[in-house]
């Protein structure tokens, strides 16, 4: 009875409950939708999101060097040629967390003070764990959404989209770029 009762309090004090849980992808490594639906704070426009699971600012490093800016716009409106036309790529970066809380620790902690003495886990109550996405919007001359569903280009978008995502994640060095073609 006492080790099982030393097992229970074990899983007590180390069961923690999600709060908030970063978006996972079903069935693909992409998703096309509104980004004011994905972060509150970005434009109502559709986007093609991923994760980024490269380190803070490599993916600035990745266009500048793909598209030859020169550190100059780089993310807004950054020209590129797709089926004989001119379309223009944009990009944020946003964080989404998973936070999760340890009421059990925060539960003796309470316990602990009640009776007069310090809490042993003060700080431990939460753990948060970040993880970042790229927003991708594409538009075109006439500044319509190239991944909207009625565009013309939707489908030719999102593949050069997902090749740009393929590309990005498995460089390592982007000097390489500048050895390729540009598209």
């Amino acid at each position: 009875m006492k080790k099982l009762i030393i097992l229970l309090l074990a899983f007590v004090v180390t069961s923690c409950i999600p709060v908030k849980v970063a978006p996972k992808f079903k069935n693909q490594d992409y998703k096309v939708m509104l980004a004011k639906k994905f972060q509150k704070k970005m434009p109502r426009e559709t986007a093609f999101i991923f994760k980024d699971s490269k380190d803070a600012e490599e993916f600035y490093n990745y266009i500048n060097k793909k598209y030859r800016l020169n550190d100059i716009d780089v993310g807004y409106n950054v020209p590129f040629q797709l089926n004989g036309e001119t379309l223009y790529l944009s990009y944020h970066e946003a964080e989404r967390t998973d936070k999760k809380v340890n009421l059990p620790l925060a539960m003796i902690d309470a316990k602990r003070e009640s009776n007069g003495n310090s809490p042993l886990f003060e700080g431990n109550y939460s753990s948060r764990t970040g993880h970042w996405y790229i927003i991708l919007t594409v538009y075109d001359e006439n500044i319509k959404n190239c991944l909207r569903d009625k565009h013309p280009l939707k489908e030719k978008t999102i593949q050069y989209l997902k090749d740009l995502k393929q590309e990005y994640l498995t460089t390592q060095n982007y000097e390489e770029l500048l050895l390729t073609k540009k598209s």
